[in-house]
């Protein structure tokens, strides 16, 4: 955009989503659900496996380098983490980090017992109100990720929201990017599915007015646009 050009309603609603998700601010870490506090405001979960970049995309998203840790050893991360969301100190929506899956260095009763804690927390947190499953799409959907989202299947139903993220959509050709796009497109049955990239900024306006309109629902400042298969 030029420095004459007017901005768009569209453009308008991308810089306000942005400038939303950059208050998030460090709320509290819980290793088990009863160390989550009680909150009646909107909740969006980010659930992957322990190498699909989860805590960089939250961190692209937020624009804050460390807001999300992201440990050299995938897999050890043990609790839940919420970011509290809201302009001038005030709370309209919290970003939940769930501990990464599927690593094969971690032992299987820690495996066990952290996918006990997501799931429970899945099927019981009242006031989840989105769900952002991270794959990466060289890898596809896993047996973990099915399983996950038959989790959420009933609550899906009941009508809550999820959205698979491809992740580092830069390391695949425009061929691949459309085939993995497609794929888990079916795998999730027609659900929402979009590429997304740190590095080159792929996605992100996209996914910040998602998450914008899924904690404002009755004020959302614009329909987000579904992305087309790359040609």
């Amino acid at each position: 955009m030029t420095p004459n050009t007017p901005a768009t309603p569209a453009s308008d609603s991308i810089k306000a989503a942005h400038a939303w998700l950059h208050t998030a601010r460090f709320l509290t870490e819980a290793p088990q659900l009863h160390h989550l506090p009680a909150l009646d405001v909107p909740e969006i979960a980010f659930v992957g496996r322990s190498n699909a970049g989860k805590s960089t995309c939250i961190n692209t998203l937020t624009q804050q380098k460390r807001l999300a840790f992201a440990s050299k050893t995938p897999g050890r991360t043990q609790s839940i983490n919420l970011f509290a969301l809201g302009r001038q100190g005030q709370t309209d929506a919290v970003l939940a980090d769930l501990p990464g899956y599927g690593y094969a260095a971690v032992p299987q009763e820690a495996k066990r017992r952290w996918q006990q804690v997501m799931a429970n927390y899945l099927v019981s947190r009242p006031n989840l109100r989105a769900v952002v499953l991270l794959c990466d799409p060289r890898l596809g959907l896993t047996e973990l990720d099915a399983a996950l989202l038959e989790i959420i299947r009933p609550r899906v139903e009941q009508g809550l929201d999820f959205l698979v993220l491809l992740t580092k959509a830069d390391k695949l050709s425009r061929s691949e990017a459309a085939k993995a796009l497609s794929i888990a497109r079916l795998q999730t049955a027609g659900g929402q599915a979009t590429l997304f990239s740190a590095l080159k900024k792929q996605g992100v306006d996209e996914v910040a007015l998602t998450l914008w309109n899924w904690a404002h629902p009755t004020d959302p400042p614009t329909e987000p646009t579904a992305e087309p298969l790359p040609t």
